[in-house]
């Protein structure tokens, strides 16, 4: 039995508590948060569940094996290091922390201390982005680009600008999806609210390859709109996560290449360009949580100490993108580089 505490009753929390209480082979043991009206919700609806305002109270009780955390961005560093320091495992919301070098410090002691280092990188174990990870590894064919819009009307934060909110999801999916990391990043962004962060802003991911990916959030969209398209050379893909049902279309569409022409002398070669139009399949999808997969896989991982799907090194990975994105807003999109990963000793 793995007893767990969460710290954060908030937007997220109560997601968390529902889930930790419906896993087999957990005892969710504390909830922790300041608001003391939250607290009182949590005594009524889970009597059994044990409540404070102190989080050291969770550090100390010996019968916590593991910490969720589900506070604002700025806490995410100090709390999720206090619980390792304390030999708990650690499950952290995304971004796991506000700087990179604050989060290559909890991976460092994660793993020196021999812990599970989780971020909730929620879209990755949703179905749909698992069978894109599936289609891309099988029958898109090279990869070309990821496209993706994710903008709405608010919610505004104050203590994240919109690439740290809504961007994160996107970087965290590419970061699981594709077979190569990004080299450097652009940015372009605006606050249109005195005082507040950048509310719209659109990133541009370089590699070492061809392949190109572009990212565009919006908190000031009159429209909600959630939709990703990866590029093929065989296939494509249409993801869009407000779709009731059929939230993947693979399309059986793209260019084909013919030539060289005949070069007249010249080495000059000219390429005719066809267009190729096939069907369009939606795949099945399962519809399990996908947050009840992911804390099920969180606590696997700490019963046979294998590397969770989004590990504190795909966090950290995350992290350092959404560091160069924040340097490149503030110099009106110059490239950044990403600097090199490095293994952790």
């Amino acid at each position: 039995m793995i007893g767990i505490g969460v710290v954060g009753y908030g937007y997220w929390g109560p997601n968390l508590v529902r889930n930790l209480c419906e896993l087999p082979d957990v005892k969710l043991r504390w909830v922790c948060d300041l608001a003391t009206e939250r607290l009182a919700g949590v005594r009524s609806r889970y009597p059994s569940v044990e409540i404070t305002e102190d989080y050291q109270t969770l550090l100390d009780d010996p019968l916590v094996d593991a910490i969720a955390i589900a506070t604002p961005v700025a806490t995410h560093f100090a709390m999720a290091l206090r619980a390792l320091e304390a030999g708990k495992h650690v499950f952290v919301e995304k971004p796991m922390a506000s700087s990179t070098k604050d989060a290559e410090r909890l991976v460092e002691e994660a793993e020196r201390r021999g812990l599970t280092l989780a971020v909730d990188h929620t879209f990755v174990h949703t179905a749909a982005v698992r069978k894109m990870r599936e289609l891309i590894d099988g029958s898109l064919g090279q990869l070309y680009y990821y496209d993706s819009v994710r903008i709405n009307l608010g919610l505004f934060q104050h203590d994240v600008n919109v690439i740290w909110d809504l961007a994160v999801h996107d970087l965290a999916i590419m970061d699981y999806l594709l077979p190569e990391r990004p080299v450097a990043v652009s940015a372009m962004g605006m606050g249109h609210v005195p005082g507040e962060p950048e509310n719209i802003a659109y990133l541009t991911l370089h590699f070492a390859s061809h392949f190109i990916a572009h990212v565009h959030v919006n908190w000031l969209a009159p429209v909600k709109v959630r939709r990703t398209l990866v590029g093929g050379s065989e296939k494509m893909i249409v993801y869009d996560d407000l779709e009731p049902s059929e939230k993947i279309k693979v399309y059986d569409k793209g260019i084909t290449l013919a030539g060289p022409a005949a070069r007249h002398g010249e080495k000059l070669r000219q390429m005719r360009v066809g267009y190729r139009t096939g069907d369009m399949t939606a795949p099945q999808l399962d519809t399990v949580e996908a947050l009840s997969r992911e804390l099920k896989e969180f606590v696997a991982c700490i019963g046979d100490g294998t590397a969770p799907t989004a590990s504190g090194q795909a966090g950290l990975r995350v992290v350092r993108i959404l560091e160069a994105a924040t340097k490149s807003l503030a110099q009106r999109g110059a490239v950044v580089e990403l600097q090199q990963e490095r293994v952790l000793a």
